[in-house]
């Protein structure tokens, strides 16, 4: 059934790329076709595929799902296996990150399974201050959450190989002593019960090698990020049920939130230094998927199972911040052009390694598309009027018909499946989780609306990083301010005015040589002129239109258990540092309130 769904995928791909091809060609022959109406339409085709395929992974979750919703819940097993969560960090806010560890140790004691976890701090962080402060919260974290289970942390002294370096060395020098590890980043948080049933699924499946969860977005504070966490929350779980049922058991692994087998990993998974300079060569940046398709090479299963619900991670409030995170992750997928010519991999572990290439090579084929678009009446020159002698005139037609047709089918491909999700939650039953479907329908919307204004800035965002990774420039793997606030208009401006003066350059450029194009080329160089203004306005808090509805979720109506523990755990202690020097222990919410559950 899954080679089935991959090929029948596959040909609705190349069927939609070969549908706009043949209206490209319909539109661009209208004064004559030439070599740059080919090179025009092979560019379209290639993008329109491309999204095409993101479509397809809705179209298979869609097909998926039930038709009723059904409300999960886990089932508490008995296990002899030990489990390490292993959490590293890189110059982080200790006060935050350790949070979430309480909050989870919490979630697990009030489960009475906390024994069965140990939790490991993993530091790479070169910041001597940060690394002191971690010392610090570390005693306190000791203090009020270790007579529930065993925690470590360790800092390393080279943060050789990045994050997959640091989990490589607790494998060599500690491994042995768990089953399994359940991977996370510094700002994960999981349910103990999720982390329970993870468990439960690996014990029950010997060949499992790794599961991947579906990590939901929790605490986005800007219009931006609450964007971003309507679509984790509303559309991410049908397109990751559509990657699942793709994918089969060579699914992915996203680096955090995932639980692995520990030997099948430790076999698996050591990662070649790639020969070179970066940023080709060096560290491979993206390791996720490579381990996850080293894991398939030696025949262990790797999946993803939408169904585990429980599962948060934070994001960017803001543009350039994500584009900060984006860079690093188009380095590393770039890199991958190298790794998946390694012998022995599955063809679908390199069809993965394709994908996750174009993902970041689609925006320079539409910029090439909008260029060859606004030099194509030049290049082309006057048209011949008189084809043939001692005949009558021979107009050009104007296919304004055919170009309203192209646009639609593309904005379909991208628009069209997250307005099937809409209709599908109305039958299932979900949409009611959502505020109803009148809301759900009015929030997709407005996320439809705000993609379009900000995708044309990331389009060109990832351009320069794909130029930049071309050119030889390393982004290397920079810290993530994970609670960076609204960007400042001052602070937009330095960030994106190159975007702005792309955005008129190519306007200008539009009315000189193409001014029939001028209209379409609104919608991209548009956004890319007010660039600023939007970076701006888009990182500014949405907390109070939150509370009448906007992009809420699920998990805004009923918010997780060690959610709430976790924003407890920082109040209490954030306003302790403030009023206090010392660590002494204190009643600390996550156990209160995990006893009253007891």
């Amino acid at each position: 059934m899954v080679s089935v769904r991959r090929v029948l995928s596959i040909l609705f791909c190349l069927l939609m790329a070969g549908l706009v091809s043949s209206l490209a060609v319909g539109y661009f022959s209208a004064d004559g076709i030439q070599w740059i109406d080919a090179v025009r339409i092979v560019l379209l085709a290639a993008s329109t595929g491309w999204l095409a395929w993101g479509a397809a992974y809705a179209f298979n979750g869609l097909l998926s799902l039930p038709l009723k919703r059904e409300d999960k819940t886990f089932e508490l097993v008995p296990t002899s296996a030990r489990t390490a969560v292993l959490v590293p960090v890189y110059n982080e806010d200790p006060v935050k990150t350790f949070s979430h560890v309480a909050a989870m140790i919490g979630s697990l004691h009030a489960l009475g399974v906390a024994g069965r976890f140990d939790f490991a701090i993993l530091s790479d962080t070169r910041d001597p201050e940060v690394a002191e402060k971690e010392e610090r919260w570390f005693q306190r974290l000791q203090l009020e959450c270790g007579a529930h289970t065993d925690i470590f942390y360790r800092r390393r002294e080279q943060n050789t190989g990045k994050k997959a370096g640091n989990v490589a060395d607790f494998i060599r020098t500690s491994g042995a002593l768990y089953e399994y590890m359940i991977v996370l980043d510094a700002d994960s948080l999981m349910e103990g019960a999720t982390m329970a049933e993870m468990v439960r699924r690996m014990d029950h499946d010997p060949r499992l090698g790794l599961l991947q969860t579906l990590p939901k977005i929790v605490h986005a504070r800007s219009f931006f990020g609450r964007a971003m966490q309507f679509s984790t929350g509303y559309y991410s779980p049908i397109y990751t049920r559509g990657l699942a049922a793709l994918q089969g058991t060579a699914g992915p692994f996203w680096g955090h939130n995932a639980i692995v087998r520990t030997r099948a990993f430790a076999q698996s998974c050591g990662l070649p230094e790639l020969s070179g300079r970066p940023p080709f060569g060096g560290h491979i940046l993206s390791h996720d998927y490579v381990e996850a398709a080293l894991l398939t090479r030696n025949g262990w299963t790797v999946r993803v199972d939408p169904d585990l619900t429980g599962s948060y991670e934070e994001g960017p409030d803001n543009v350039v911040d994500f584009a900060k995170r984006d860079r690093r992750w188009c380095q590393g997928n770039l890199q991958h052009g190298r790794v998946m010519v390694a012998p022995g991999l599955k063809p679908w572990s390199r069809f993965v390694f394709v994908q996750n290439i174009m993902a970041y090579v689609a925006s320079p084929l539409w910029a090439l598309f909008i260029i060859a678009s606004i030099a194509a009446p030049t290049l082309k020159g006057v048209p011949d009027y008189f084809p043939e002698p001692g005949l009558s005139a021979v107009f050009p037609r104007v296919e304004q018909g055919l170009a309203l047709t192209l646009l639609v089918g593309v904005f379909g491909l991208l628009i069209g499946p997250k307005l099937l999700i809409v209709a599908r939650g109305a039958i299932s039953g979900v949409n009611e989780t959502f505020g109803g479907t009148g809301r759900a329908l009015l929030n997709t919307l407005t996320e439809i609306l705000s993609t379009s204004l900000l995708a044309p800035i990331m389009l060109m965002y990832q351009c320069r990083a794909v130029l930049e990774v071309f050119f030889g420039m390393d982004g290397g793997w920079p810290a993530t301010d994970r609670e960076a606030g609204s960007v400042s208009l001052s602070e937009a401006w330095s960030a994106s005015w190159w975007i702005s003066a792309t955005g008129l350059v190519t306007l200008g450029l539009a009315f000189q040589f193409a001014p029939e194009y001028v209209g379409w080329l609104l919608l991209v160089a548009g956004p890319q002129v007010f660039a600023p203004i939007l970076i701006h306005v888009s990182s500014r808090s949405a907390l109070g239109t939150a509370e009448a509805g906007l992009f809420e979720t699920a998990d805004d109506r009923n918010p997780s258990p060690v959610v709430l523990r976790q924003e407890a755990i920082l109040a209490h202690w954030r306003g302790a540092e403030a009023s206090a020097p010392a660590f002494r222990p204190v009643p600390e919410p996550a156990f209160e309130a995990a006893d009253a559950e007891r």
